[in-house]
């Protein structure tokens, strides 16, 4: 059976990365990667589904077991990438596509270096900008903070194996699923058995 591929998909917060990765879901057959973390579900979290929900304790065993494929504290709380359910897909032949930020897709690559990378993009950093301000939920110096953030992750782009610009939603969910079929006929390790199958035919 032909292993699955990691796609892992990243980009500033802002352009729509986790729509386009909901949206990915409908039309390929893939799953998409499930975080675990130590904070305590919200309302309608499913343990599994949102997160797998654990102590600190369970948590620091998995990172002594070389569990993660990268993790880290925000606010207080504990979140990470755990390998065994996506190594578990890939071995199946499934395809697992994993939504971080770059910092997280940065350890993803050294963990993970035969994974596809592919950074969402807005159409500028004026469309971005006036993104995060339609959102009304933050003041003007957090946005400002946000946007120097995002423009330090652009310069990652280089480390990509793709870029698509969200400009429109669609398309841009048109371009990363043509990225995962393009894939999926990718030239790789089983070229000479292709060959052989053929000439046996």
């Amino acid at each position: 059976m032909k292993k699955g591929r990691l796609f892992v998909i990243s980009g500033p917060s802002g352009t729509g990365k986790g729509t386009i990765c909901r949206s990915l879901l409908k039309t390929v057959d893939a799953a998409l990667s499930v975080s675990m973390t130590t904070r305590e579900p919200r309302l309608l979290e499913k343990d599994g589904e949102s997160y797998f929900f654990v102590t600190k304790k369970r948590f620091d065993e998995v990172v002594s077991e070389g569990g993660f494929y990268e993790y880290a504290e925000v606010y207080g709380e504990f979140y990470g990438t755990p390998k065994a359910p996506v190594e578990k897909r890939l071995s199946d032949g499934g395809d697992v596509i994993l939504e971080i930020d770059t910092q997280g897709a940065m350890q993803v690559k050294e963990a993970c270096p035969d994974g596809i990378f592919v950074f969402i993009l807005p159409p500028s950093m004026a469309v971005l900008r006036s993104r995060i301000v339609g959102r009304g939920s933050e003041p003007l110096d957090k946005i400002n903070i946000r946007m120097g953030k995002a423009e330090n992750e652009i310069g990652f782009l280089v480390r990509y194996d793709y870029c698509v610009v969200n400009e429109n939603l669609s398309e841009a969910v048109s371009d990363v699923a043509a990225i995962m079929r393009a894939e999926h006929l990718r030239v790789g390790e089983d070229a000479e058995a292709r060959i052989e199958k053929y000439r046996n035919e």
